[in-house]
């Protein structure tokens, strides 16, 4: 199985993650929940009334408005698809899947106003501008606790080569990289295609 270290030449979790580190679709995710983390930093920073720089705005910005939506995609449609058939049933997967789908749900209503809240700046942010941010950031860290305790251990479990191999081909197409073809294990034998997870 694929190393989930961090890759060194990420740098300071402030730069998109390189279309390289694909090959290492769990490692990708890990990065990404890395870059949440220094994102929900800037919304605390923002909330509590700081001078934030242009550049980290931008990326915080960048991050919720483009990034984030990849990042869902990736786990409802692959990753979390797979865990539902690949983790046993005392592992209790299922209700912890459901909990964090009802998270991107959320995000999903809540993220176009942080968005505009972080491109207009502080000097356009009013007291319940600031809590919602600060709420937001809350929300986010609570829901990645989640994903790193529960959700990437199981997946390096109970993930075959096979699973992690088609994982990252199919995050690189939802990025428009062209992804090499990949073998699927014996257990795929009988699924529909290497397009669906059903």
């Amino acid at each position: 199985m694929t190393s989930h270290a961090r890759d060194p030449r990420r740098g300071d979790c402030r730069s998109p993650t390189p279309p390289r580190l694909l090959s290492d679709p769990l490692g990708v995710l890990h990065e990404d929940h890395l870059r949440e983390r220094h994102v929900c930093a800037i919304l605390d920073r923002l909330a509590a009334g700081e001078t934030v720089a242009r550049r980290d705005l931008d990326q915080a910005a960048g991050f919720l408005g483009t990034e984030l939506a990849l990042h869902i995609a990736d786990e409802e449609a692959d990753l979390f698809p797979l865990l539902r058939r690949r983790c046993a049933p005392e592992d209790e997967i299922a209700p912890v899947l459901v909990r964090l789908e009802a998270d991107h749900l959320h995000a999903g209503v809540d993220t176009p106003g942080i968005v505009a809240a972080v491109r207009a700046g502080p000097d356009r942010l009013d007291a319940t501008g600031r809590e919602g941010l600060r709420r937001y950031a809350n929300h986010a860290r609570r829901h990645l606790i989640l994903e790193n305790a529960i959700v990437l251990p199981f997946a390096r479990l109970r993930l075959a080569p096979g699973d992690l191999e088609t994982l990252g081909g199919r995050m690189m197409r939802r990025r428009g990289i062209m992804a090499p073809t990949v073998a699927r294990d014996a257990g795929d034998a009988a699924d529909s295609g290497p397009e669906t997870w059903e």
